[in-house]
């Protein structure tokens, strides 16, 4: 197939352009001339655009057999927080109108955020958004979601896939929040572990994300909704998983939520004076208050998708990380 990839310049995107050309695909990607085009597979025809202007990404869209849509705005805050809004529900709508416009499948990238909270039990496909939203990022992805059931609703060609907490080797960006702590862990910066740290969160591998997304293009259902999860664990577990393998000693504080808000409160206050990006947020801090616990069953038995155990992927992601600080 032709595809077009919306988010191709990104961390999983470049990943997803990979596993794509492994299978035969034709890539073409939509990208502003300010995107980082390095480490994507050789033959890429990139077209100037944005996935914002309809326009650019309707004529780029053309003569592809389906669009990929991975582009978000994944920030826990922005001076303008209009542009979420822009780029999550603007941008899904504007390749939604470029898919069937060129009678193209699309394949949509939301979020495990865009599901929202769980408790302790694993959830399925079935689960909605409940309405109450800790920041912007998880209200315009929940937004797109609405939209994007829809138009699966409605008979459109779109495929909805919910990655978890997408981590491993590749760009060190707001999109692989893992590898970010990891780094500020080694480094001395992560000197306590925000509330009890007993918050189960679903983390789910770079290369087996990518896989998952190039089955779902082949062999996912029409209107149908896939997580691309991985193992439920806690931030005490991921900690403990990494000093297993490191011998780096997890931290050994908690610091409690209310505290954790009140300093991330005061640093979103002098983010908004001076527009410099805090470190921590209060409404990040809300996040972690949260169980993010997903089943891929349906995607393992419907598409073949198999992620791998956390202390794997750390293995292999902590192994790279040695391999890049010896470069």
């Amino acid at each position: 197939m032709r595809v077009l990839l919306t988010g191709g310049t990104g961390f999983l995107g470049k990943r997803v352009a990979h596993a794509l050309a492994r299978r035969g695909h034709t890539l073409r990607a939509i990208a502003r001339p300010s995107s980082n085009r390095a480490d994507l597979p050789p033959g890429v025809e990139f077209v100037p655009g944005d996935t914002t202007d309809a326009d650019s990404l309707r004529r780029a869209a053309l003569g592809c057999d389906a669009v990929m849509h991975m582009a978000a705005l994944v920030k826990t805050w922005v001076p303008d927080t209009r542009r979420f809004d822009e780029v999550n529900v603007g941008g899904f709508r504007n390749a939604l109108a470029a898919a069937k416009a060129a009678g193209a499948r699309l394949v949509y990238t939301s979020s495990f955020i865009a599901i929202g909270p769980t408790g302790a039990e694993p959830v399925d496909e079935s689960r909605v958004h409940p309405g109450r939203y800790r920041n912007d990022y998880e209200r315009t992805k929940a937004l797109a979601d609405t939209e994007a059931r829809a138009a699966a609703a409605a008979g459109d060609d779109i495929v909805m896939l919910y990655p978890g907490v997408v981590y491993g080797p590749g760009d060190v960006t707001d999109g692989n929040i893992v590898v970010k702590l990891i780094v500020d862990h080694f480094a001395g910066k992560v000197p306590a572990v925000l509330g009890p740290g007993d918050r189960l969160w679903s983390y789910a591998f770079v290369e087996d994300v990518a896989e998952g997304h190039a089955l779902a293009l082949e062999k996912g259902r029409r209107g149908e909704r896939y997580f691309l999860a991985g193992e439920n664990v806690s931030m005490n577990g991921l900690f403990a998983t990494v000093e297993r393998l490191s011998g780096k000693a997890a931290p050994r504080w908690h610091l409690p939520f209310a505290a954790a808000e009140a300093v991330g409160l005061v640093m979103w206050l002098w983010a908004e004076l001076t527009g410099l990006p805090p470190q921590l947020t209060h409404r990040e801090v809300g996040v972690f208050r949260e169980h993010w616990a997903y089943a891929s069953d349906k995607a393992t038995t419907e598409l073949g998708y198999a992620p791998r155990p956390l202390e794997q992927g750390l293995r292999e992601t902590l192994r790279w990380l040695d391999e890049r600080k010896g470069r």
